[in-house]
């Protein structure tokens, strides 16, 4: 998300594509500690997990960016594996009890994720689920390979295709 914001700031060049220094700290709490001693400037965190920390004064919030891709998938090199099938099959299960039981992912929220419950019920009016775990839209691919080959991180001319990384795919929309 770092080449994301610099990239929407103008800051990627071909000179310089790096325009800052990733520093991984490894872990939230010490992301907390890295911004208050002065290891690092910033770090950029999902809104509602950090939200507890900047209400409390712990850190400050300074800006907000959202993900131009969705914020998980799944990756495979042999998607003809049954078990992916049986592992996509499930999620989607989870899902619709998930998206079915509200309360209960609340009260499973507010409980175990460090989430208030008001935090989790805000939360969820900002989720959405992908009717169907399996397939990827090729324009969320060439997004990604758009913006990490501005940053450096992807040579063009160089690997795959957005096409070709999901190609093998059944069920891809592929254009």
């Amino acid at each position: 998300m770092g080449f994301v914001l610099a990239d929407q700031q103008g800051w990627l060049s071909p000179s310089s594509p790096t325009p800052f220094e990733n520093i991984p700290l490894q872990t939230f709490e010490n992301l907390r500690k890295g911004v208050n001693d002065g290891t690092v400037d910033f770090f950029m965190w999902e809104h509602f997990t950090s939200k507890k920390y900047y209400d409390n004064g712990e850190i400050k919030r300074i800006g907000e960016i959202y993900t131009p891709w969705p914020s998980w998938l799944i990756v495979s090199s042999d998607p003809e594996d049954a078990r992916l099938d049986d592992l996509l099959e499930k999620l989607d299960k989870g899902i619709r009890y998930f998206e079915k039981n509200h309360q209960e992912a609340i009260k499973y929220i507010s409980t175990n994720l460090d989430y208030s419950e008001e935090d989790a019920r805000e939360w969820l009016k900002t989720v959405r689920f992908a009717n169907k775990t399996k397939g990827v839209d090729v324009s969320v691919v060439e997004k990604t390979v758009s913006v990490l080959g501005k940053a450096g991180v992807l040579v063009e001319g160089k690997g795959l295709s957005a096409a070709e990384m999901i190609g093998g795919q059944k069920g891809a929309q592929v254009p």
